[in-house]
């Protein structure tokens, strides 16, 4: 074994013979080695690993190998890093009588993908001795030939080459005779015969001659061929040729049966002695004579099989004339037929690598496959040009038949997961021959999506006194990505709420989305909540999105009324002084009342138990909450009675909290007992309070109406520069406001309206709501302004009405009570400064009839 480095003859590159593959980067040249046939499996040929530019600890992590066509014959030691003989090689089955043996071996690194080519010359060995076809050859000579007469004689044949090939003949002593060896082409030696002295028949008839080949190797082997020559009579002329040599071209794949050639030959005899009959010479080999057929009568020569350009590129046909005189004469020719290649062998392709699937983030110019394209035919015939398919984010880049596929765009998996490539090798023939190649590769998916919601945001709604794990709402996300990269993870991404843990308030199913309830919601305390919700996948690195879902508390009437006024005491009644003079319509007191709950389950109305003392002498407003006497006082009345007011709300089903007041008939009260229009005017201030509620509600309405004309017309222009940005609330597209306009009716059991409500409900929690509760029988409109905030515990509202009362000790005073800490609360109409109800103290009060319609506008603070 030697290793050795060789220049390529056709190379422009005057640098060692390696050439890489990779990238961009192809290098001309080739590593060569050599070794010698027949060596034994395990024989070292050659240090590829350190030829190739990598250590022996780099082997495991780079993947050396061999490509698979190579594999028969040698194998790479992963240990040493050394090309190693697999199988005995014999070289005459490989290369034939080729000078030079060469096998090519394609060396693949795998990680990062590389290339190697290298040669591996397989070195001639001294194991084939010479072989004469015919080991007994016989040869006619007439007696009258002339002295330096030659005649032709049977090549040795030895499978080995060069110097091991056949380069001597020798003729045992005779001195008729001598041996005469013509270097012909390709150095072939052809023995002859020469004739030194003349032949006489009658004195010896017939020479016994030994005829021994001898080949160059060491040691020297040798094969011998027993001669004999038969001296014939005298035929005085042998028959001629016009050429000693012809030369014929023949195109391959030339049909069988077609005429190659015609001899003439001559021969001035007559008779049988100038008869000609044509064969092929000895020089012929059999595989010759049976791809053309030579009619001994005619001399035409035939085609009788395939002529194959790829197998032959030359035949020599030796062809001899004998007559059939005594003794035969013959005359011989040699014909030189060349044969012309034809484009009969369509490209191929040979896959060296290719790496599938390929990630989604390769990045551009990356190779990911590699491979050679080959045709067997010569010249323009075997010149390739390869195409691929158009439109496809990958190019090819060559050099000579070598080929990478590389991308030249960015992949993305989620519009296209998986290329068919398909490569055209189209040679430069007549016709031109193409073979078509289709790759299926695989696009691999990389964390390059985040998840996304199926909504911008999500509104729930739930009635307080919800028991906990009521499922609030589910929120769907979706990820383009697929595998890891796409299960998805939902969790609640707030860790506090309004001072507690979130964990307090919801629970969030991270495999599904489902929001379930972890506490019991008190609308009085809270009315929305805002949940923000995190879905991330499982890729890496992790991406997310983030949703808002907001939870609006619906109210229930689980509040009972409470009453404000009259302050009851310790006996849980109220007592009242009234002169026993006092006419009809006598205001007793005024009930007041309120109900943590909103809207119609803070509606309020009043009435008179039976279980009062007279029910007949006094009358309560239902709507007002006045006590009023419904006549005078008589003798036969008791001094003390006892009036029982029922407070109930509008609930479904409603709640109720009673009153006791007891009334003292007395001769003389020194302090005058209420009158109507104590609570409609003051001493010093005889404006009416209504009237100014009257021009607040007027005002409120010129600016929501501007409002509401101002943002119509950005929104008409925006329409028409496609801009609908003005006409949303927030985020939050205003049609999505309006969707919840519409207006709620409630029946009662008879049939008859009992309410309507319309309301605008902001998407943002934060924003204020404010909302105006129309009677709808009322002769004046009563107003309430509030925003959503908690509801303070009637305790409260209790205790600060009696913190008021103590404050001052009339009732005309009481018209000038603040509204308590709960801003979100509704005086009855009894409660409502002003004319809160009939002047007359009928029922035709602003309560009159059973409906209401509320309005919430939103605002950001």
């Amino acid at each position: 074994m030697e290793l050795c480095w060789s220049w390529h003859p056709s190379s422009k590159w005057q640098v060692p013979g390696l050439f890489l593959l990779f990238g961009q980067a192809l290098v001309a040249g080739q590593i060569h080695y050599s070794v010698v046939e027949e060596s034994e499996p395990g024989t070292p040929v050659g240090k590829v690993a350190q030829d190739v530019g990598l250590t022996v600890a780099d082997l495991p992590s780079r993947r050396l190998r061999l490509a698979e066509e190579n594999r028969r014959y040698f194998a790479v030691n992963l240990a040493s890093g050394s090309l190693l003989v697999n199988e005995k090689i014999d070289r005459e089955s490989l290369c034939g009588a080729s000078l030079v043996c060469l096998l090519p071996v394609q060396v693949v690194i795998e990680n990062p993908l590389e290339l190697f080519h290298l040669e591996v010359e397989i070195l001639d060995l001294n194991d084939n001795a010479p072989r004469f076809p015919t080991p007994r050859l016989l040869l006619k000579i007439a007696e009258s030939a002339p002295i330096g007469a030659r005649f032709p004689l049977e090549s040795a044949h030895d499978a080995d080459v060069g110097s091991n090939a056949v380069s001597a003949y020798r003729l045992s002593p005779n001195p008729h005779f001598s041996l005469n060896v013509k270097n012909v082409k390709d150095g072939k030696l052809l023995p002859e015969l020469v004739l030194e002295q003349p032949l006489d028949r009658e004195q010896q008839p017939e020479h016994q001659l030994i005829l021994t080949a001898h080949d160059g190797g060491d040691p020297v082997l040798s094969g011998t061929a027993q001669l004999t020559i038969v001296v014939l009579d005298n035929n005085d002329n042998e028959p001629a040729f016009d050429l000693p040599v012809y030369k014929v071209t023949l195109p391959e794949n030339i049909p069988v049966g077609s005429l190659l050639f015609k001899l003439n030959a001559t021969d001035p005899d007559e008779g049988s002695n100038g008869e000609i009959q044509y064969s092929f010479g000895i020089h012929t080999s059999d595989s010759i004579q049976k791809l053309f057929g030579l009619d001994p009568h005619t001399g035409e020569i035939h085609v009788r099989g395939d002529v194959d350009f790829e197998e032959s590129r030359s035949y020599e046909l030796h062809v001899r004339a004998r007559d059939k005189g005594v003794p035969q004469m013959e005359g011989h020719c040699v014909i030189h037929v060349e044969i012309e290649d034809e484009n009969d062998n369509a490209p191929e392709f040979l896959l060296t690598s290719l790496v599938n699937p390929v990630p989604e983030n390769t990045p551009l110019e990356t190779v990911v496959g590699l491979f050679n394209v080959r045709d067997h035919d010569s010249g323009a015939n075997g010149e390739v040009v390869l195409e691929i398919s158009p439109k496809l984010p990958f190019k090819i880049k060559s050099f000579e038949n070598h080929y990478s596929l590389m991308t030249r765009e960015k992949l993305d998996r989620e519009l296209v997961s998986q290329y068919t490539i398909k490569m055209t090798a189209r040679d430069s023939g007549s016709p031109p021959l193409s073979t078509d190649v289709i790759i299926v590769l695989n696009i691999s998916d990389v964390n390059d999506n985040a998840p996304s919601f199926s909504q911008n945001f999500y509104n729930s709604f739930l009635k307080e006194n919800n028991p906990p794990g009521s499922l609030l709402c589910t929120v769907v996300a979706s990820d383009l990505d697929e595998g890891d990269n796409s299960q998805l993870t939902y969790l609640v991404s707030g860790s506090w709420i309004q001072d507690a843990p979130v964990s307090s308030f919801v629970y969030i199913n991270p495999d599904n989305g489902n929001i379930y309830a972890q506490r019991t919601f008190d609308y009085e305390a809270l009315q929305v909540l805002q949940i923000p919700v995190t879905v991330h996948d499982a890729g890496s690195p992790q991406l997310s999105s983030n949703v808002t879902v907001y939870l609006f508390v619906l109210d229930q009437n689980d509040n009972t009324p409470t009453v404000l006024h009259p302050v009851i005491g310790q006996e849980l009644s109220a007592l009242q002084r009234i002169p026993q003079s006092a006419p009809a319509g006598y205001i007793v007191t005024k009930v007041t009342a309120v109900d943590a709950d909103s809207g119609h389950n803070a509606w309020l109305s009043y009435s008179l138990l039976p279980q009062s003392t007279d029910p007949s002498l006094f009358q309560v407003a239902p709507h007002t909450g006045e006590v009023r006497t419904v006549r005078d006082f008589q003798e036969t009345d008791l001094t003390a009675q006892k009036i029982l007011v029922l407070v109930k709300d509008n609930g479904d089903p409603s709640l109720s909290t009673t009153v006791t007041i007891l009334v003292s008939l007395e001769d003389e009260v020194f302090e005058e007992g209420p009158q109507l229009q104590d609570f409609l005017t003051k001493p010093k201030e005889k404006l009416d309070l209504t009237f100014y509620l009257i021009i607040a509600l007027v005002a409120v309405s010129i600016v929501s109406i501007i409002t509401f004309i101002v943002l119509s017309a950005k929104c008409f222009w925006s329409k028409r520069r496609r801009d609908a940005s003005c006409c949303s609330l927030g985020d939050v597209p205003a049609r999505d406001v309006f969707k919840q306009s519409t207006p709620k009716l409630q029946l009662n059991s008879d049939g008859t309206l009992k309410y309507m409500e319309v309301t605008l409900r902001p998407t943002d929690s934060e924003s204020q709501g404010y909302r105006a509760s129309y009677s709808p029988g009322s002769d004046r409109s009563d107003f309430t302004f509030m925003r959503p905030v908690d509801y303070p515990p009637s305790s409260t509202l209790t205790r600060d009405y009696d913190s008021f009362v103590s404050r001052t000790n009339t009732l005309n005073h009481s018209l000038q009570q603040a509204q308590p800490v709960n801003t979100d609360w509704r005086f009855s109409q009894a409660q409502r400064p002003g004319t809160s109800g009939s002047q007359n103290g009928d029922e035709n009060g602003t309560w009159g009839r059973n409906s209401q319609v509320e309005i919430r506008n939103a605002f950001k603070p």
